[in-house]
């Protein structure tokens, strides 16, 4: 009988992802769910054939110019892979997959989540419910904002883009757009491109963050582009933290310029910038965007067919490098 390719498995996996690992691998999985250091990823990937990293472990060049010759697969649990050190793994060889599509919907509902909460003051409604502060009803009191027939501006058009564009039509919704390049008229469905992030901003009396982190769209949200929506505007994250200056996010909040924003990313989660806690304008959620049985046995299921494909000499589901 052939041995079984050994696979660091770095987080714990939904229980039915496991079973299929420990079924088909010498899989090293991670009963406990401790953070590995860098160092116990390279100590654990010693004698292995392949690594199954999440998010939340970064795999870096040093790491990579220590991992043994016979690792040849990264199958990250993730559609992200900013946590790997691409260019390394390519130098040494080493093919890198990842997992899209399956988590689209799920992220998507997030976002209509994160906008609704914000615009309607979700987190002040509750809280007030909560501690039992929530007095008479009263004709001006806990005011939001309508999504319903407004603009929305969607950065980054992608799957996860053209998803949200589509749950925001059913609010009646405008859409207007920008991405890396325009797309067809079947996709668009009457939505309006705008080459320049800049030219659509002011035409976005909503926000969504849709992009991927890169060199490009890092620091995006800054104080120059906050000036440049309508005031009373209504920002959403989905995407990645890096795509927003905080500070200028959070002196926008608290000034009033924005009327609200609707976070589930944050630069260094999980310990964020403490000052979105006390700003009370905010619908702050835990990295929840992925977060349904379904779609995370869906994405780890995904990680293990780009492992099954490239031990069986096959072109990987999806493949990154």
């Amino acid at each position: 009988m052939p041995q079984k390719p050994t696979v660091l498995v770095t987080r714990k996996l939904p229980a039915a992802v496991e079973a299929r690992l420990a079924r088909d691998y010498d899989a090293r999985l991670n009963a406990s769910d401790k953070l590995m250091s860098p160092d116990e990823i390279v100590a654990g990937v010693q004698n292995a054939d392949a690594l199954l990293p999440c998010p939340t472990c970064k795999v870096t060049a040093d790491m990579i110019r220590r991992f043994p010759d016979r690792l040849k697969a990264i199958a990250t649990f993730s559609v992200g892979y900013e946590h790997i050190d691409i260019k390394a793994a390519k130098e040494r060889g080493i093919v890198v997959g990842n997992t899209p599509d399956v988590l689209t919907d799920a992220t998507a509902d997030i976002a209509l989540l994160l906008m609704l909460g914000a615009a309607r003051g979700a987190f002040e409604g509750e809280r007030a419910v909560r501690e039992a502060t929530w007095g008479a009803w009263a004709p001006t009191g806990m005011l939001g904002v309508h999504m319903t027939g407004k603009r929305l501006g969607i950065y980054g058009m992608g799957r996860i883009g053209l998803a949200v564009a589509k749950r925001a039509r059913a609010f009646d919704m405008k859409i207007h757009y920008h991405n890396r390049s325009r797309l067809t008229p079947d996709q668009e469905q009457d939505a309006v491109f705008h080459a320049r992030a800049e030219d659509m901003l002011p035409h976005c009396d909503f926000l969504s963050l849709n992009a991927p982190a890169t060199a490009e769209t890092t620091g995006f949200l800054n104080a120059e582009r906050i000036k440049l929506l309508p005031d009373g505007a209504v920002v959403v994250n989905t995407a990645r933290g890096p795509l927003v200056d905080d500070e200028a996010l959070i002196a926008a909040l608290k000034s009033g310029k924005l009327f609200a924003a609707g976070l589930d990313v944050y630069t260094g989660e999980p310990a964020i910038n403490p000052a979105y806690r006390s700003v009370p304008n905010t619908f702050l959620l835990p990295h929840l965007g992925s977060a349904t049985t379904e779609t995370r046995v869906a994405m780890g299921m995904k990680a293990v067919d780009n492992l099954d494909a490239f031990f069986a000499g096959k072109p990987l589901p999806a493949r990154v490098v």
